[in-house]
């Protein structure tokens, strides 16, 4: 019987030593199975022989003809230039790099036949550097008979050494030696993805005919790479759905909803729930009133009132004897957090604990002991939540704000903290999960990247909100928006002006945001003009918050550590400056800053020229809606998948074939062939898994 080919190593192919052997691993190519999963990133067209006179620039051509001149050209560079000639007209061949070999065996009378891609130069149409080989008039060279792949390759690899490897693995490929893992579910839909077998799919994508339509694979739409997409897409949703099967094996509290606790905070408010927050509300209730962990994913814009969702769920939890947890990025937001929750909270009688990594000396260890003791049943804090000396008394419900911040790890790293007193994550019941953030994920990321997560939307704003009015204005008219500024505070509002960078760095940031903020006081002297940034220590960024908040300062100044975490519903303008330097997400959460309260707000998007296509397209969004599920859409069309979840969570999905933007519609279908898999084939979900993942799957051991 012939091995599985996940089962034989590279260093059995002809050719390949201890050397090539490394090299490869570089690329993650140990077995044959990888090699053949080692797709092509395009093609070239060989098969056919283009007349000279007919070829166009930017394109790769075959051409055959008689060298009719061969001469060394010195200029700015030397260089060896060839005319090529047919019957249909006469191109240049140019090599900057050459021998005397070489130029001895180009001399003039030798025909060849050439590839390359044709582009214009001082004597018109040239091959730079082209491929050759000498044609024998006795015995004509046989064409390529199917399209040429050009794979992804590493340093001492060359294209012809890693065709002939995948060439030699496609020998022995055939339906004994890789498994065909997916499977045609019986009934319901046809799945017509699956038409290709997986061997012929590989087969294809490795040596296409010359017939194969190349703008298809191009595209990436070709019927055998789609099902190679659902095949990983599938694997991924697997290891998610694995995930959550794991977790939801295990016990968690029953948390009894209490009528009278959640009255009473309802009271503590002083406005109502929107019905979208009771709709949401009551999803979590019911899911935390089980034994089963609660997995939720809590999407809501900016404003929409997703906290007081999350006092609610963790009063259900105090009420039942519990301590209930919440992580959130930044100190300002941790802090902004702690501010709520012990309004609403202390009244009821419940203490908040507050921890984040500046929280340091006697101030830490009282926040630890009463956190290990349990006289602290709320738990408000940073990332520092995490760490090892944090133990808690008896966790029933982990709340983790701002998900996108957070990678899968470090979600399940609080989730654990419901073991931390017998050290194992097996012992003891496992803690309810509740994740939210105001960076609407579209519907196609949710239902691949967070599949292990059921979701709950908050789409209705509190009433009394009104949608912040945005304008888009070049940045020569910045003394206008100066003005207005001037009028708006004035009259008794507050406002933000936020500074923006291209590098990343703390210290130019803050160099950008303190000349900015000396420059309006130059030009507003009546205005108290607050600066905050990066590089200011925690107690001092907390302190100018608090003077912004309580409205003794007019203008804020600040960089965009101000994105998430504050609400001061007095302020009613927020101005952006190089607006087009920022992405679509981080300017849907500044202008989320204002319309906090009852007045008409406003935001300007202030631009500096030249703009991008892409910072063009980004403003005109931003112009033309306040919906922050309409953004996201643009931003993933204009950004794509890796980048609006962030590497943090990319990092355990990456993705080699398939593209969640463009495979999008497959995905009804991965969900009901990996529910068909874990039913009828389970013996198929490893080997699957360990295919397309290998060992990043290991997040799902945690």
């Amino acid at each position: 019987m012939a091995r599985s080919l996940d089962q034989v190593n590279v260093e059995t192919l002809r050719g390949v030593g201890p050397q090539l052997a490394a090299k490869l691993c570089k690329l993650g190519l140990r077995t044959l199975q990888d090699l053949l999963f080692h797709l092509p990133l395009r093609y070239i067209d060989r098969t056919q022989i283009t007349a000279i006179g007919g070829i166009q620039p930017m394109t790769e051509v075959v051409i055959e003809g008689e060298v009719r001149a061969s001469d060394v050209v010195f200029g700015r560079r030397r260089s060896l230039v060839c005319r090529l000639q047919d019957h249909t007209g006469v191109i240049t061949l140019r090599f900057f790099h050459f021998s005397r070999a070489q130029q001895e065996r180009l001399r003039p009378g030798t025909r060849l036949r050439c590839f390359g891609e044709v582009r214009r130069g001082k004597s018109g149409l040239e091959l730079y550097h082209p491929e050759y080989q000498h044609l024998d008039s006795n015995r004509p060279a046989e064409l390529e008979d199917t399209l040429t792949p050009i794979y992804p390759a590493t340093e001492g690899i060359t294209q012809s050494r890693i065709r002939d490897l995948c060439g030699q693995a496609l020998t022995q490929l055939n339906q004994s030696t890789i498994a065909e893992l997916l499977t045609q579910p019986v009934g319901g839909q046809d799945h017509s993805e699956l038409s290709y077998s997986l061997v012929d799919a590989l087969r294809l994508l490795h040596n296409p005919p010359p017939q194969t339509a190349l703008h298809l694979l191009a595209d990436g739409t070709h019927p055998a790479q789609q099902r190679l997409a659902v095949e990983e897409l599938t694997a991924h949703h697997l290891s998610l759905l694995k995930l959550r099967h794991k977790v939801q094996q295990q016990q968690a509290p029953i948390l009894q909803e209490d009528t009278s606790a959640r009255d009473k905070l309802l009271d503590q408010l002083g406005f109502k729930l929107t019905s979208a927050q009771q709709r949401v509300s009551r999803e979590i209730s019911d899911d935390i009133s089980t034994a089963i962990p609660m997995l939720r994913l809590l999407q809501g814009d900016v404003g929409s009132g997703k906290t007081v969702v999350a006092a609610l769920a963790a009063v259900q939890a105090i009420a039942n004897g519990k301590q209930a947890a919440l992580m959130a990025p930044t100190e300002i937001l941790a802090d902004q957090h702690r501010a709520n929750f012990e309004q609403w909270l202390r009244p009821l009688g419940i203490r908040v604990a507050f921890l984040t990594g500046k929280v340091k000396g006697k101030a830490r260890e009282m926040q630890l002991e009463a956190i290990a003791e349990g006289t602290a049943q709320m738990v408000v804090g940073t990332h520092a939540l995490f760490q090892d000396t944090v133990v808690f008394k008896d966790l029933g419900l982990s709340i983790i704000d701002e998900q996108h911040r957070f990678g899968v790890h470090q979600r399940l790293a609080l989730r654990n903290k419901g073991f931390a007193v017998t050290g194992s994550v097996l012992d003891g019941p496992a803690p309810h999960q509740l994740i939210m953030t105001a960076t609407p994920i579209p519907r196609t990321l949710a239902m691949s990247a967070y599949a292990d997560l059921d979701c709950s939307v908050v789409d209705e704003l509190p009433p009394g909100r009104t949608p912040v009015e945005t304008t888009v204005l070049s940045n020569v008219r910045r003394n206008d928006v100066i003005e207005r500024l001037k009028v708006s505070c004035s009259a008794g509002r507050q406002a933000y002006w936020v500074c923006t960078l291209i590098e990343e760095s703390d210290v130019l940031e803050a160099q950008a945001a303190e000349a900015t903020a000396s420059e309006l006081q130059l030009m507003l002297p009546e205005l108290c003009i607050g600066l905050i940034h990066g590089r200011l220590k925690p107690r001092e960024k907390l302190a100018i918050m608090e003077a912004f908040k309580a409205g003794e300062i007019n203008l804020l100044v600040a960089t965009t550590v101000i994105e998430v975490g504050v609400d001061v519903p007095n302020a009613s303008l927020m101005i952006i400056d190089n607006a087009e330097r920022l992405g679509l997400s981080q300017l849907h959460q500044l202008r989320g800053r204002v319309g906090r309260g009852s007045q008409t707000s406003y935001c300007v998007l202030l631009y500096s020229m030249p703009i991008s296509a892409n910072g063009s397209a980004r403003l005109k969004i931003m112009n033309e809606t306040n919906d922050g599920f309409k953004i996201a859409e643009k931003d993933l069309e204009l950004r794509g998948p890796g980048e609006v979840l962030g590497t943090r969570q990319t990092g355990d999905m990456q993705l080699h074939i398939a593209d969640l933007q463009r495979d999008a519609h497959l995905l009804p279908q991965i969900k009901f062939l990996a529910e068909n898999l874990l039913l009828n084939y389970p013996d198929n979900v490893d080997p699957l898994i360990m295919r397309w993942l290998g060992h990043s799957e290991q997040f799902a051991q945690a």
